[in-house]
This record gives structure tokens, C-alpha cells and sequence, in this order.
């Protein structure tokens, strides 16, 4: 265990001072579940779990899995049932040490090797749901020096594996987007001789990214997508999202999704407001503007891309820990989640918190016919960063706390605020109000922490499980998975769970959260009816936050069934 570090982070000195109260000690030993106890009593120089990713947590997740078998053509990466989960990194110290008077964090940076995307197996957790954390098998992995930061997910609906033509080996593919949520680092070339650039946190001539903002095998960019081989888990650069042969200025992109009718893909960029569309080649294929054509359909005035209003690392106006000089778009134009429904595709505009529809044609192209759908309503102004839809035509919405971006790493998204929300259409319309949807929506509970809003923008659909805790292959949405910060810790709030939480495993989780579709508030509150699973297994930390992105299951279900849990009917 290394000990460079000048003083013990802050976890580890309110755990050592809280141990002469039994009522406190029993507190704190239940939210390190005895793991962070263990590291903190036996070395005050530790660093914090936000910035040891890279080396101390890879080998005590060494201790716990083993390696994950490679894929091949006879087992194939992707599987019905497949959680890939999105999240930051983490971070790497010098291991020679610093001279004295050298801020730490002055020279920790994105770690190479941490993981920015896991996939998940979690076909049979063996029991009901209570509340508890599930071990699952070790997940397929993939390293930030190949993508960088990333967020937004889409599975397409697969191709044949190689020999065989009668469509029952069908594998989906992977796409992920590089974005800005998880953090925005920005150094400069070694000043100082330690063969290390500088991290700053103004612009300066000479700024780049820092390595692992980007993928850096891949030669990958703010606007970049990646293509994770369902088959072979072999990752390329799929296609660099650019308007007018501009590349992505630093923004990155919002979501992602597969239109399956067209073969097609559509994303968002936050840089410039658009939604660009390409083909399965990662042909542009053209672009809609929201704020040209979109916004004028329903009365609003229209706010065109200004092309100046760009991110600009190297200009001192540029500050990394304010979002607002990063050269987002106008939040009049700005849109972030993104879900095809028929022949119809949804979007999640900023301003307002509105979603919109716009028409796709025949041939994959936009129609001119860009409508209003509603107004969300929500106790917060948090983005909405992904949208999905049931069998019924329910539509499931989830916000983002505002982006952070902490010098120690630590959060990266304003916490506990966030909704996890249920819309469905009004049956018949009641033309006495604005939109065909309900006015208001039905809401789910995220995490035990009071309020149980810790969502952190990703959510899907997925298979049920039958009551004995193994997916159900024919019940095809009865899983609403949603992903979330410090997801079982709630004793500052209602102490009197601590038992039962705690025989649930450990409590700092920051991953998601597994619940069936049908549990909508008030059921479910605190949330133990759900599955929780945690992002990298390490339980360190639970003061960080927005360190955990999107989910998409790979859910290629025939069946009709929307029930599940038990068959539990709505």
C-alpha cells in the first residue's frame, strides 16, 4: 500500500473520530461496510478513493473476481439480458512521491486503464428482491484509453455471427458517446521537469485535453462515437459527429439512439444543438435543428447555432471548473435524451424541460413536422438525459443534476435532486389540455437516501425476473434499471434501517438500481423492492458523485409479456 500522500482525505478522519461513540461507530462501520474501516484504521495515508482508481481499487477488485472469459464466436460478448453501464474512469497519483509543498492533486490525472464502460451479467441473482447488493459475474470491460469519458448508449438489433445464416445467433453491437459529464480535464506540456503536463484550471496557450478526456488509441474526440463489437468486444472509432466539417469544439455529445425500422442512429450534440443521424457505416447522414425547425412549430421563437460560441481551452475566459464557458449551445436549442417510438423520434429539450417529436420518413430522413409533447414536470430543472419506451407506449423519463466538475475529481453532477418519472397518454385525449400525455406523472423511487432521488440520468428496460431472482426471457420489459448515486445509504436519514440495510451488503453503492416497471411511488418507498448492483465494486467512497452515466440492455425480446417480478399485474 503506498503512503506518498501528505494528510489521510477526509472519509478516513471522520471514521477514526466518530469510533469512541458505539451508536456512531455502529454508523460508520455500516456505511463502510467494514472495507473502508479495515483500509482506513491500518494507514493514514491514503488517497481518496475518487483519485485511487487506477491503482489501489484495481487490486482490491483483484482480490474479490476473477478475470472475465474472452469472447469468442462460440460465446459472444453480448447476451439477452446485458447491462452495459457507462462511468468515470478514475484517476492515477505518481507513485515516486512529490517534493514538499506540491498539491496533490496538481498531479493526479485520468487514469488510462481505469474503465469507463462495464458490461453486466445479471441473468440470476438467486432471490427475491430485498434491498441488496448483487455480486455479479465479472464484467466485460473497456479502458478510457480506448473511448475517454463517455456517456450515451445504444444497442443495434445485431448481425449474424460469421457461418451462420439462420438468424438464431443474432449479436447486437454497442455505441457509446463521448461526453463532458463526467468530468472536463485540461493540462498543459511539463513546465516543472517531472515529465508529467500540468493540470490547469484556466485557459492557457498550449492547453490540451488531458489523456483519457478522449480516447486516446483511437485517436478519438469530443464528438467522437465508438462501436463495441457485439461478437469479439473489438472497439473502434465509429464516427466523429462535425457540423460543416467543424469537429465538436470540447461540449461532447448528449445521448444516442437506434432507430431499428431504418438501420439508423441518431445523437445529440451539446456543442451545436443538432440531432445528426447516420447510417450502420457511421455515414453522416444529415442533421435536424431544433432551434430553426423545431421551435417555430409550436410558437417559439427561433435561436439559430452561433458558431462563435465555441469551447475554447486556450482563451483565459476559459475556466474548467465552470460549465458555463465550455461552449455548451444555447439551452434554448441544447438536447440531450433521445428514444425512436414507431415512426416518431423523441427528444429532450433544456429549456423548459420539454419534450418534443419529430417524424422520421420512409427513407430515414426527418420530416417537417416537429411537435411539442409536454412540459415535464419535476421538482428540478435537471436535464433529462435518456427517454424510453414500454410495449404499452409508456414513456419513462430520467434526469441529470446540472454538470460539476471538482479539482479532486470528486462530483461531477449536482446530487439528489434528480427524477426518475412515468408519463402515459391520456385515453381519450382531454381536449381541455395542451398535450395528448397526462399531466402528471407517476415517479419512482431511486436509492434510500431521503427524497430517493439519486438518479443520475440512465435508465432502460429489461427482462423481469421471476420470483426466485432468474430473468424471465418472455417477459420483455418488466425491468426498469436507473442509475444512481450512494444508492443503499440512508442512515443519516432513517437510522433505524441500518440493520436490514446492512444485511444487504455494503452501503456506499454508486451504480443502478433494479426494479420492476409497475412499482411506482408510493410502492417501493425506501426501495426495497430492488436489485442494487455497484458500478466498480469498490464501496470507498460515499461522498462522490455523478461518477456513474447511462444503461442500455441488450434486450432482443419476441415475447409479449410486459408483466413479470412474480407476474406482478399493474
Amino acid at each position: 500500500m503506498n503512503s506518498q500522500f501528505h494528510k489521510a482525505p477526509k472519509y478516513c478522519k471522520d471514521h477514526k473520530g466518530s469510533l469512541g461513540s458505539p451508536a456512531s461507530r455502529k454508523v460508520n462501520l455500516l456505511r463502510s461496510a467494514s472495507l473502508v474501516a479495515l483500509l482506513c484504521l491500518s494507514s493514514s495515508a491514503l488517497i481518496t478513493p475518487a483519485f485511487a482508481q487506477g491503482g489501489l481499487l484495481d487490486g482490491i477488485k483483484d482480490l474479490f473476481a476473477g478475470g472475465a472469459p474472452a469472447p469468442s464466436l462460440d460465446t459472444p460478448l453480448m447476451k439477452p439480458g446485458n447491462m452495459a453501464v457507462t462511468g468515470f474512469s478514475g484517476t492515477i497519483f505518481p507513485q515516486e512521491g512529490l517534493p514538499p509543498g506540491v498539491n496533490p492533486l496538481d498531479e493526479t490525472f485520468i487514469s488510462l486503464n481505469g474503465k469507463s464502460l462495464r458490461i453486466f451479467n445479471i441473468r440470476a441473482t438467486g432471490e427475491a428482491p430485498k434491498g441488496q447488493l448483487i455480486h455479479t459475474p465479472a464484467p466485460f470491460e473497456v479502458d478510457a484509453r480506448k473511448i475517454g469519458q463517455v456517456f450515451g448508449l445504444a444497442y443495434d438489433n445485431g448481425t449474424l455471427i460469421e457461418g451462420r445464416d439462420d438468424g438464431k445467433r443474432t449479436v447486437g453491437n454497442l455505441y457509446v458517446t463521448a461526453t463532458t459529464m463526467h468530468g472536463l480535464q485540461v493540462v498543459i506540456p511539463d513546465n516543472d521537469g517531472d515529465g508529467r503536463p500540468e493540470r490547469i484550471k484556466t485557459g492557457q496557450a498550449g492547453a490540451s485535453f488531458m489523456d483519457g478526456q478522449h480516447g486516446v488509441d483511437l485517436a478519438g474526440g469530443p464528438g467522437s462515437i465508438y462501436k463495441i463489437n457485439g461478437v469479439t468486444g473489438e472497439v473502434t472509432l465509429f464516427a466523429n459527429v462535425q457540423l460543416e466539417g467543424a469537429d465538436n469544439s470540447g461540449p461532447g455529445l448528449g445521448n444516442i439512439a437506434f432507430d431499428q425500422t431504418r438501420q439508423q442512429l441518431f445523437v445529440s450534440d451539446l456543442d451545436t444543438g443538432k440531432i445528426h443521424r447516420f447510417d450502420m457505416l457511421g455515414t453522416d447522414l444529415g442533421s435536424f435543428d431544433h432551434g430553426v425547425n423545431g421551435r417555430p412549430k409550436n410558437g417559439f421563437d427561433a435561436v439559430p447555432h452561433d458558431p462563435a460560441n465555441r469551447m475554447d481551452i486556450t482563451s483565459p475566459t476559459f475556466n474548467a471548473q465552470d460549465p458555463d464557458t465550455w461552449g455548451f449551445t444555447s439551452t434554448m436549442r441544447r438536447v440531450h435524451g433521445l428514444a425512436m417510438k414507431g415512426n416518431r423520434l423523441f427528444y429532450a429539450v433544456f429549456e423548459g424541460l420539454q419534450i418534443w417529436s419529430i417524424g422520421i420518413n420512409h427513407d430515414g430522413s426527418f420530416k417537417e413536422d416537429a411537435r411539442w409533447e409536454l412540459d415535464v414536470k419535476s421538482d428540478s430543472d435537471h436535464a433529462v438525459t435518456d427517454i424510453v419506451f414500454d410495449r404499452k407506449g409508456y414513456m419513462y423519463l430520467a434526469q441529470r443534476g446540472h454538470v460539476k466538475n471538482a479539482y479532486d475529481y470528486s462530483s461531477f453532477a449536482d446530487p439528489a435532486k434528480s427524477q426518475v418519472l412515468r408519463y402515459h397518454r391520456e385515453i381519450p385525449d382531454d381536449p381541455a389540455t395542451p398535450s395528448v400525455w397526462v399531466e402528471t406523472p407517476a415517479e419512482f423511487a431511486v436509492g434510500f437516501p431521503l427524497d430517493h432521488r439519486m438518479t443520475l440520468g440512465g435508465i432502460d428496460l429489461g427482462y423481469g425476473y421471476d420470483k426466485n431472482g432468474n430473468i424471465s426471457s418472455g417477459v420483455c420489459d418488466g425491468t426498469l434499471a436507473k442509475t444512481g448515486d450512494n444508492l443503499r445509504d440512508n442512515l443519516r436519514d432513517n437510522p433505524e434501517l441500518a440493520d436490514q440495510l446492512l444485511q444487504g451488503g455494503p452501503l456506499n453503492v454508486h451504480g443502478f438500481a433494479l426494479t420492476s416497471k409497475h412499482l411506482v411511488r408510493p410502492k417501493n418507498v425506501p426501495p426495497f423492492k430492488s436489485y442494487f448492483v455497484d458500478y466498480d465494486g469498490s464501496f470507498l467512497d460515499p461522498e462522490v458523485r455523478g461518477h456513474v452515466g447511462d444503461i442500455e440492455i441488450w434486450n432482443p425480446c419476441r415475447g409479449g409479456r410486459s408483466y413479470g417480478w412474480g407476474d406482478i399485474v399493474p
